[in-house]
């Protein structure tokens, strides 16, 4: 007797070929028949009119942390992601030390939005090994998970404080080395890195991956190449890169003799478009394989002068937010140094593209007595009270302690109908990736957990960009076989049975909300799926009609057994 039956869906299985109505049979937590199945079942879904599909990968997300108070890792299950690859831009929370627990823990809250409260609260901290780690949550995922072991953490460890402003000498580089050796040993599916200037610690200072000379990250790389099943995960910067780092992403495929992959590629200039995809091409010019994870919908951001994300990688901006909160509000109260900020914010930068602050929204307020602020763009609120819309966006901000949540609506082009065809092109585009959720950070902040979903509401059924198939595909086969995940991606018999059942004409993102439901009973951005019927993860289901059924059968899955190296890997 079978386990389940998944009965009259249309079944599309991942590979981008067109579907077509049957069941699947699945038995300890395998697909075992396909087509016709007319075997008995402790469990039949009818899932007439429904599609059934492999379950979405998400190969960029920051759940390390997260796992210990929601094993759910939601809300990415109750979108049909049924695996997800953390540790990602040098992040990771394995390998740990007591002395550099404190540093991580304030770099991940400043860094990755994850409320320091919450981060002291939910999380033990008490763990060493990468294996350790892994074996502390085995056993306790709704979805599986893998990690790769990332540059910012191991560098601390070995470092110390000289981590931040100091070049590895040649016996720590060793150490690293060797650390990095034994995570991979242990499970880590994967080295990464970050360089961008938008990555800064719980000190205002750049994180440690940062002040690495780009011969140690090479040297890592190569690390990461000589253990089985593993790849290579960058964050190179925004904008225009320069030569050097796109030689030295290409470089750090072809000495590793990995794939890499890098965050993030969104619409933008055509100019900015051939500079990024083209590190792909110098990468196949010498033998290597990069690509660019990019999102299949507009990224909103709910940006805040608290925290300072976004704010700190403004030209000029750095220095503020070193400074503690309070004496950052000192510094926006004077007029001359907050005169100083708006002119350098729009003087150049990666981001001078979003200071027009007339463009920018009130998100959400902490005081009622501003709540009929919450929608209203900054440009009307000033033209009413006769001010400058810096002045007003500021001003309101101090009124609350700086946790004024604003959204810049020409972030990445977000608010332009017009970039949805260059959307389109990206994702057929095999130099990249749909991916980039960053799922489990930026708490306050996005909402691109959601992503699968949209690209099924959004790009299939709204735009009618992409066709229904070759959206799964894109969402399930391509990222697993860039990760190189054994077994999973594809509806196969034999295959590990992670299953999405859902309704094509109604699946998409619900309605966005803050939820306050992290430890320490801090908030987050919120979303449940709509027209999502089924997800099943190893052939248990963790959610039915959008809610989740408490089962946890996800696995913490291990470079080398549950990953891969093609005999051909490029």
């Amino acid at each position: 007797m079978l386990d389940l039956i998944i009965k009259n869906g249309r079944i599309i299985d991942g590979a981008g070929t067109a579907e077509a109505e049957g069941d699947v049979g699945v038995k300890d937590g395998r697909i075992v028949a396909l087509g016709l199945v007319n075997e008995d079942a402790q469990e039949v879904l009818d899932a007439a009119g429904c599609a059934v599909a492999p379950g979405f990968v998400d190969v960029h997300t920051h759940y390390d942390a997260q796992v210990f108070w929601d094993p759910a890792l939601s809300p990415s299950c109750h979108h049909g992601v049924t695996t997800v690859f953390g540790g990602n831009c040098g992040f990771s929370i394995a390998p740990l030390s007591p002395e550099a627990a404190p540093y991580l823990l304030r770099m991940l809250a400043r860094v990755e939005g994850m409320p320091e409260a919450c981060l002291e609260e939910g999380v033990p901290w008490n763990w060493r090994s990468f294996g350790d780690y892994l074996a502390r949550i085995e056993g306790h995922l709704g979805v599986n998970a893998g990690f790769l072991a990332g540059h910012s953490a191991i560098r601390r460890v070995v470092m110390g404080e000289r981590a931040v402003g100091e070049r590895a000498n040649a016996d720590e580089l060793e150490a690293m080395k060797a650390l990095l050796a034994e995570s991979l040993e242990q499970g880590a599916v994967g080295f990464s890195t970050s360089l961008s200037t938008t990555h800064n610690d719980g000190d205002g200072q750049p994180v440690p991956s940062r002040h690495a000379a780009y011969d140690e990250i090479l040297e890592l790389a190569r690390v990461a190449g000589r253990h089985e099943g593993t790849s290579v995960e960058v964050v190179p910067g925004v904008g225009l890169f320069p030569d050097e780092v796109r030689q030295l992403l290409s470089d750090l495929s072809t000495e590793s003799r990995r794939p890499v992959n890098w965050n993030v590629l969104n619409p933008g200039p055509e100019e900015q478009l051939r500079n990024q995809l083209g590190i792909s091409d110098i990468a196949r010019r010498d033998g290597g394989k990069v690509v660019g994870l990019t999102m299949p919908q507009p990224t909103v951001l709910r940006l805040n002068l608290h925290g300072g994300m976004v704010f700190d990688a403004m030209q000029g901006w750095a220095d503020l937010f070193k400074l503690p909160v309070a004496e950052r509000m000192e510094v926006l109260k004077d007029p001359e140094r907050r005169q100083a900020l708006d002119a350098s914010a729009k003087s150049g930068g990666p981001f001078q593209s979003i200071s027009d602050w007339r463009r920018w929204m009130v998100h959400a307020v902490f005081d009622p007595a501003h709540k009929d602020l919450e929608g209203r763009m900054i440009g009307d609120i000033a033209a009413e009270r006769g001010q400058a819309p810096f002045a007003v966006m500021i001003d309101l901000a101090l009124a609350e302690g700086l946790r004024t949540s604003f959204i810049p609506l020409d972030f990445f082009g977000g608010a332009d109908e017009s970039l949805w065809p260059q959307r389109a092109r990206l994702w057929a585009d095999d130099r990249t990736v749909i991916g980039a959720s960053d799922a489990g950070a930026h708490l306050d902040m996005i909402d691109t957990f959601t992503y699968a979903t949209r690209m099924l509401a959004d790009g299939v059924r709204k735009h009618g960009l992409i066709s229904l198939e070759e959206a799964v595909h894109q969402l399930t086969q391509v990222p697993a076989e860039l990760l190189d995940l054994r077994e999973r991606g594809l509806l196969r018999t034999g295959w590990h049975a992670d299953i999405v059942v859902f309704d094509p004409d109604t699946v998409g993102p619900g309605p966005i909300e803050m939820r306050s439901d992290l430890p320490a009973g801090e908030a987050r951005v919120y979303a449940e799926a709509e027209g999502m019927r089924a997800v099943f993860v190893n052939g248990r289901c963790i959610v039915r009609d959008g809610k989740h059924t408490g089962a946890l059968p996800g696995k913490a899955l291990r470079s080398g057994a549950d990953t891969y190296t093609p005999a051909a890997t490029f």
